[in-house]
């Protein structure tokens, strides 16, 4: 073979194997352009940072800890102290937080009933409300009472006194609001010290 004929000849074989190389090269970068293509749908929406996080994990099937089993709660504003009584309104649930008591206001077996000739729980004066199974024998001075009510505010009560019986003799000073709670064993006057705003 003449000099010049192989001279072409190596010239094309690595000029060939210098091509292979550079494509082979580029399609090893494919991932990574397909990288920033996969970024593109989120800006587009205009998910950025954290809200692009939480996208990615739910769509690789996993969540953060705690995230997917949180229970959704009904918002509630955050306790506002007071140092006077809250106009009139219709009470609707008594809460004990402390004994997980939860009832309705409707005078049947274990719900609250309240004394509508009296005082509106939260207004001035002593709203008197009692029922049954309320365990205020469990009550300590400094817990709380809460009482919903119609004006969407919820009424938080702060416990001064628990004891047997109705205590009658209490000192009730007018004007302020408080709340006397009976359930036939035990009777709970309780002082007005805030109240929280539903949405």
């Amino acid at each position: 073979m003449p000099r010049a004929k192989w001279v072409v000849a190596s010239l094309t074989v690595a000029l060939l194997s210098t091509t292979v190389v550079v494509l082979q090269r580029t399609e090893g970068a494919a991932p990574a352009a397909s990288t920033t293509d996969d970024a593109l749908p989120s800006r587009a929406l205009g998910l950025s940072g954290h809200r692009r996080l939480v996208r990615e994990l739910e769509q690789s099937g996993e969540s953060r800890p705690g995230e997917a089993t949180r229970p959704r709660r009904v918002a509630a504003g955050p306790l506002r102290t007071i140092s006077g009584p809250l106009r009139a309104a219709r009470p609707l649930r008594l809460r004990i937080p402390s004994t997980d008591v939860d009832v309705p206001f409707g005078g049947q077996d274990e719900e609250a009933s309240w004394d509508s000739a009296g005082p509106a729980p939260g207004a001035a004066g002593t709203a008197v409300v009692t029922g049954t199974a309320l365990r205020l024998g469990e009550l300590r001075r400094g817990r709380t009472v809460e009482i919903l009510r119609t004006d969407r505010r919820t009424a938080v009560f702060t416990v001064v006194r628990v004891s047997p019986g109705r205590a009658s003799e209490w000192e009730e000073p007018p004007g302020r609001a408080q709340l006397r709670v009976i359930d036939g064993e035990t009777a709970v006057l309780a002082r007005l010290t805030g109240h929280r705003s539903s949405s």
